[in-house]
């Protein structure tokens, strides 16, 4: 979804690029990260990382054609300036991959860890604050999510509750390190003993079997105004 709403850019700059888990690889891509534990987790195939950030991006005006930003936007200290900088230096489409906050509670984990969703909503910028930054013409399109999705967010587990016992898994989730430790180790009980006795299975088992989730998961294309 993300190679079709960069459509025919061959330039790009992804911003808060990370470990690149998300960049093409058939097109030019430049990586934005101010974290350098994320810069050295980047794989020798992706190109290096620029240490920056989005409020200040090292680039003239109109540079790439086409500009990303994937699970970032909600630790940008100024989202505002952050989405002004990409349209700046972006001639075309600009791609922002975000959760809606508000649908963060269609996750079965809000029955059980309430806590962590709302740890979540309150970290997430709103789609309409993201769509106002951008200007011009935005186009909002959810994300299904796959029930073998290989990437480590939350709502990926969303038919294998397992997973959530294993303690890395949750950890992959920053969301887990915002709250009380009691809160994780009620979760775990709860979640195990559900599993145990066939509760779980009794309310959300469907899931299982489900090819995808209609969670949170936005993507955001906004397209330049042309004069």
């Amino acid at each position: 979804m993300i190679e079709q709403a960069l459509a025919t850019a061959r330039t790009v700059l992804n911003v808060g690029a990370g470990a690149g888990s998300y960049e093409p690889a058939d097109r030019s891509v430049t990586a934005i990260e101010p974290s350098a534990s994320m810069r050295a987790q980047r794989p020798p195939s992706l190109p290096v990382a620029i240490d920056a950030v989005a409020e200040h991006l090292p680039f003239a005006d109109n540079s790439f054609d086409a500009s990303m930003a994937t699970f970032t936007v909600h630790q940008w200290p100024d989202l505002t300036a952050g989405l002004a900088e990409m349209r700046r230096v972006t001639r075309d489409n600009l791609v922002i991959l975000t959760c809606d906050p508000d649908e963060l509670d269609r996750f079965w984990l809000h029955d059980y860890a309430p806590e962590v969703i709302s740890v979540e909503a309150r970290r997430y910028p709103r789609i309409e604050m993201i769509t106002a930054a951008l200007g011009g013409r935005t186009e909002i399109v959810p994300v299904p999510i796959p029930l073998d999705c290989t990437d480590g967010f939350g709502e990926a587990y969303y038919g294998r509750p397992e997973c959530l016992l294993e303690p890395g898994a949750r950890r992959a989730c920053s969301a887990w390190s915002f709250v009380e430790s009691p809160v994780e180790a009620r979760f775990v009980e709860e979640l195990r003993s559900d599993l145990s006795s066939g509760k779980w299975d009794a309310v959300y088992g469907h899931l299982r079997k489900q090819a995808h989730f209609d969670g949170s998961l936005k993507l955001i294309v906004g397209q330049m105004e042309t004069s």
